[in-house]
């Protein structure tokens, strides 16, 4: 089983890739966050991987930014009806804290608005993951004393907003996660964000 690719990004075309290693051109399909951080044709790159085998055909080579984006993959894929291609479209369909809160809320209104997800199968992501989707985006990652996230690991509520945010502004986690594990979880997400963009202008 592939569960990693570091190589040469050599291709690109929609949600598939092809990164060279060591002279072997490997097909993957990606996350829309590993897209995001993808570096420029011919540059070094590297993806957490989740090979799907596929009876009487090639291995099917799935993406993802970091690990911890690869264990929901896997959570998703525990549900009936939740192939691959499905859990990258519920992946790619909504920023991960709120994708936590639809699936958490059983919101099946927000859930029925990703592409290719009908009702039925959002039922059974609000009935079979309710309780553990959280745990499943963290990690379970908790320090000893079960405070604040470890490093490395997407908190859960304002303050998983908050880190998303910043992802999205394009900030890397190790410049923002030290912030937010001394940031009060009870304010305001909005001033979260603004006191987290204060302090890395400063930096």
């Amino acid at each position: 089983m592939i569960a990693q690719l570091r190589g040469s990004l050599i291709e690109r075309e929609g949600d598939s890739l092809v990164v060279d290693v060591g002279g072997v051109g490997y097909l993957v399909t990606v996350t829309a966050a590993a897209l995001r951080a993808l570096p420029a044709l011919g540059a070094e790159t590297r993806l957490f991987i989740y090979t799907h085998a596929v009876q009487d055909g090639p291995l099917q080579l799935y993406g993802f930014p970091d690990a911890e984006e690869r264990r929901l993959f896997e959570t998703l894929l525990s549900v009936q009806g939740v192939g691959p291609k499905v859990a990258v479209a519920i992946l790619s369909g909504l920023p991960l804290p709120e994708l936590v809160r639809a699936i958490s809320a059983g919101d099946i209104a927000r859930l029925t608005q990703i592409r290719g997800v009908g009702r039925k199968i959002a039922e059974r992501l609000a009935v079979e993951l309710r309780d553990k989707i959280a745990a499943a985006a963290s990690g379970g990652g908790r320090d000893a004393a079960g405070g604040s996230p470890l490093p490395g690991i997407v908190p859960q509520g304002r303050l998983g907003e908050v880190h998303g945010a910043l992802l999205a502004l394009g900030y890397r986690p190790h410049e923002f996660e030290p912030l937010l594990r001394s940031f009060d979880a009870t304010v305001p997400v909005a001033d979260l964000v603004k006191q987290a963009l204060a302090a890395l202008r400063r930096k």
